[in-house]
């Protein structure tokens, strides 16, 4: 799976009106399209730090939804405690930095209550969670995966709503890499500081500035990250 990059408050809603039959098949609708870019079951929610990866990676991402009582093969257990709603909102409060906003459906379900919560994509963006070491660490999500996203694409958006202009000059690193993207699909960031012959620094510096001009993209994969021209730059 590949990702491309190119003040709030909580709402709880209760249990939906609609009747047992449309929450089932609501709710088992989501289960059938399987864990996803925008879909992750949790079987439970029983470390508040650990489902803050979750937050983070789809407020970062594009938004997504987090169905606890499901299990990963897609079997409807519901929750087993009221504990998860507040692990829910720790992990979004306290273990987030900044706070996410989410909100929070209950649907009955073959009797069973299943959460539905549901993160928009965030205007606040990088959000951060601690990660296995306890590091503040923004996630991003890519298939049905919440991997690290790299310092490139942290600076990214943290400037990616700034006014002010952008000073790029085109010398012999930016023609080295903008040449070898023209006769190749992609590169890496050792592949380009190798071909231009440059630091690391000033490689990540270069890449930031050439994403917000919407010159590269951005291509996450499990395995690595790549960068490619965007279409109307090439």
């Amino acid at each position: 799976m590949r990702y491309f990059c190119n003040g709030y408050r909580n709402q709880f809603i209760p249990a939906m009106r609609t009747g047992p039959r449309d929450a089932g098949q609501y709710i088992k609708s989501l289960i059938e399209l399987g864990e996803n870019q925008h879909l992750d079951f949790k079987f439970e929610i029983n470390d508040a730090k650990k489902i803050a990866r979750s937050f983070s990676a789809f407020a970062n991402t594009g938004g997504g939804k987090l169905l606890v009582g499901v299990k990963d093969n897609g079997r409807i257990a519901g929750i087993r405690t009221e504990e998860e709603e507040y692990m829910a909102e720790s992990a979004a409060h306290l273990f987030c930095k900044p706070a996410v906003h989410y909100q929070l459906k209950k649907w009955i379900v073959e009797g069973r209550v299943v959460l539905e919560i549901l993160i928009p994509e965030s205007k606040r963006r990088p959000h951060y969670a601690r990660n296995e070491t306890g590091e503040w660490t923004a996630f991003v999500r890519v298939g049905d995966q919440n991997l690290q996203a790299n310092r490139i694409l942290v600076d990214y958006w943290k400037r990616e709503g700034e006014r002010m202009g952008i000073l790029l000059s085109y010398g012999r690193v930016e023609k080295a890499l903008i040449g070898y993207l023209l006769e190749n699909e992609r590169v890496t960031l050792s592949g380009f500081t190798r071909i231009a012959r440059t630091n690391r620094a000033m490689a990540e510096k270069l890449l930031v500035k050439l994403m917000l001009m919407k010159v590269i993209l951005m291509e996450i994969t499990e395995k690595a990250v790549y960068y490619r021209l965007a279409p109307e730059a090439s």
